[in-house]
C-alpha cells in the first residue's frame, strides 16, 4: 500500500495485495516467510516502476509470532503459527512454576496459550532455541531484511507477554525462572524510529533507491488504534474501539496501564501504544468464527461469499448463542460443525438454515463486545460514549448495528483499512508531517468516510444479553 499525504489528507493506493496463510511441515503449522518477503519485494519493485518519489518504508504484522536467527544470521527453520499445537497445554504448566498473579503483575498481559510467552516455554527445550542468537518479531524481522536494523518495536515487545511493563525492559528473572532461554531477544525501540536507509541489495533489487524505512507501531492492532478517528475535542477519553477483523480487538485507550487483580481477573490485556499511550484491551475470536464457517459451508458446496451470507443472515432471526472465545473455536477442523457442537452441548436450538448460524455467530460476537467494554468502563472508571469499529469487520453494516443494539452504545465504524492508515501516519509524523497523534488522527477523521449506528430495540437487546450470559454461567 501506498499513502500520499498532501498536508491536509491521505490517500491510499494498493499496489499489490497477498494472502499470508499457515503452512504445514511436518505435521506443525508454520509461517512461510521467505514466500511473504518475496511478495514485500514485489510490491516495492511495482511502487518503483511507477516512478512514486517514496519518503520511506515501514511493516506491520500480527502479533506474539516471531523468528529466530543464528550466530550467522540464518533462520533457525521456518517461525511457528501462533495456533500450531504444540502450545496446548503450556499455560498450565508454566503456572506451576508462576502464578497468574506474578506474571500479570510483570507483564500486565491477557493469559493465552498463542502468546510468545506460551510459544517460546514450548520450544525451551529445542535445538532451535539453544542455537537462538537473535529473536525478532514478525515485523521486526522484515525491517532488518529491508535495513539490517535489529530491534524489536514496542508495541510489539508488549504482546509477547515477555515483556516487563513498568520497566520497559525483557522480564530476564521471569523468563528464567521458566527456562527459557532469553539472551536472544534484541532491544526495545519506540514506533516511529527511523531505522536507517534500505540496504543496497534491497535498494538495487526493488529499484526504490535511496528511501528511510520508519518503523510504524509495527502491531497491526497498535497501528489500527492509531488510526482511531475519534473527535478528542468531542469525546474526550470517553470512548473505545473495536479493532475488527480475523481477531477481534476490544479496548479503551489510558496513559498507564491497568495490573489491579480485578483486570487480571478479567483477563484484560495492556498493551503499548504510539505516543505513550496504552491499549487496555481484551482478544475476542472475532470474525475468523465466520471466515472458517464459510469455508465449511463451501466445502458442502454452499459457496456464497460475504456480502451474501450477510445478507441471509440479516433476514434471520436468532435465539441461541455461542462463546466466542471457547477454545473449540481456536482452529476446528470444521467450524459449522463446531458452533452447532456447542449449541447442542449447551441444550439450544440449532438454525434453520446457513444465514440462521452466521446470524447466530455475529450476535454473539456484539453481545460478547459489549460485556469486554462494560469491563473496561468499570476498570477504567470512565464512561464510554462512543465506540470506533475500524478494520476489515467496520464494512459488516449489520454487524456494526448489532454492536450498537448489544452496547447501547453509539457506534461509528470506518475506516476499513485503519491498520494501513496509521502505519502510514506515523511515518508521516516521523517526517515531520504531522506533529502528534491527535493530528493523526484528525487527518485520517477528515479523509475517511465513516458511518453512524445508533442502538436499536434495546429491551430486546437486554433480553439477548441476559439470555447470553446465563447461558455461559452454566458452562
Amino acid at each position: 500500500m501506498v499513502g500520499a499525504f498532501d498536508g491536509n489528507h491521505i490517500v491510499l493506493d494498493e499496489k499489490h495485495r497477498f494472502e499470508t496463510g499457515g503452512v504445514k511441515v511436518d505435521q506443525t503449522l508454520r509461517w512461510d516467510v521467505n514466500l511473504f518477503w518475496s511478495h514485500i519485494c514485489q510490491g516495492l519493485k511495482r511502487v518503483a516502476a511507477e516512478n512514486i518519489d517514496v519518503s520511506s518504508v515501514g511493516v506491520d504484522t500480527w502479533a506474539v509470532d516471531y523468528v529466530l536467527l543464528d550466530a550467522q544470521d540464518q533462520m533457525l527453520g521456518l517461525p511457528y503459527h501462533y495456533r500450531d499445537q504444540r502450545n496446548v497445554g503450556t499455560l498450565a504448566k508454566i503456572t506451576k512454576t508462576l502464578s497468574r498473579g506474578e506474571i500479570y503483575s510483570r507483564t500486565g498481559i491477557q493469559f493465552m496459550e498463542i502468546n510468545t510467552l506460551c510459544q517460546l516455554f514450548a520450544a525451551s527445550q529445542t535445538e532451535a532455541l539453544a542455537n537462538a542468537h537473535c529473536l525478532l518479531t514478525i515485523p521486526d524481522f522484515f525491517h532488518w531484511k529491508l535495513s539490517g536494523f535489529k530491534g524489536i518495536e514496542f508495541t510489539n515487545a508488549t504482546t509477547t507477554q515477555c515483556l516487563d511493563v513498568e520497566q520497559r525492559t525483557w522480564a530476564h528473572s521471569m523468563l528464567d525462572s521458566l527456562g527459557i532461554p532469553n539472551k536472544m531477544f534484541a532491544d526495545v525501540y519506540e514506533p516511529g524510529k527511523n531505522l536507517g536507509r534500505l540496504s543496497s541489495d534491497v535498494a538495487e533489487m526493488t529499484g526504490l533507491g535511496d528511501v528511510s524505512v520508519v518503523a510504524p507501531a509495527s502491531h497491526d492492532t497498535g497501528s489500527a488504534v492509531a488510526a482511531v478517528p475519534v473527535d478528542a475535542k468531542k469525546y474526550g477519553n470517553r470512548w473505545g474501539y473495536i479493532s475488527s477483523g480475523t481477531w477481534s480487538l476490544v479496548g479503551i485507550e489510558t496513559l498507564q496501564p491497568i495490573l489491579t487483580e480485578e483486570a487480571r481477573a478479567a483477563n484484560i490485556t495492556n498493551e503499548g501504544g504510539v505516543e505513550g499511550t496504552w491499549r487496555v484491551l481484551k482478544n475476542v475470536m472475532g470474525l475468523w468464527i465466520v471466515q472458517r464457517t464459510k469455508q465449511a459451508f463451501a466445502d458442502r458446496n454452499f459457496d456464497r461469499n460475504y456480502a451474501e451470507l450477510t445478507q441471509l443472515a440479516a433476514a434471520a432471526a436468532n435465539d441461541s448463542f455461542i462463546d466466542p472465545d471457547h477454545a473449540g473455536f481456536l482452529n476446528p477442523a470444521n467450524m459449522e460443525t463446531a458452533v452447532t457442537d456447542f449449541l447442542k452441548q449447551s441444550g439450544q436450538r440449532l438454525p434453520e438454515n446457513e444465514g440462521g448460524l452466521i446470524r447466530c455467530v455475529l450476535e454473539s460476537l456484539a453481545i460478547r463486545y459489549g460485556e469486554v467494554l462494560a469491563q473496561l468502563q468499570r476498570l477504567s472508571g470512565t464512561s464510554i460514549e462512543v465506540v470506533h469499529v475500524v478494520g476489515g469487520g467496520s464494512k459488516n453494516a449489520l454487524l456494526n448495528q448489532l454492536i450498537a443494539n448489544a452496547t447501547g452504545i453509539l457506534v461509528i465504524a470506518g475506516p476499513g483499512e485503519a491498520t494501513v492508515l496509521g502505519n502510514v501516519m506515523v511515518q508521516c509524523k516521523t517526517a515531520g508531517g504531522v506533529g502528534s497523534l491527535a493530528e493523526m488522527r484528525e487527518v485520517i477523521r477528515n479523509s475517511s468516510t465513516l458511518e453512524v449506528f445508533e442502538p436499536q430495540d434495546r429491551a430486546l437487546w437486554q433480553q439477548k444479553t441476559a439470555r447470553f450470559e446465563s447461558l455461559l454461567a452454566c458452562g
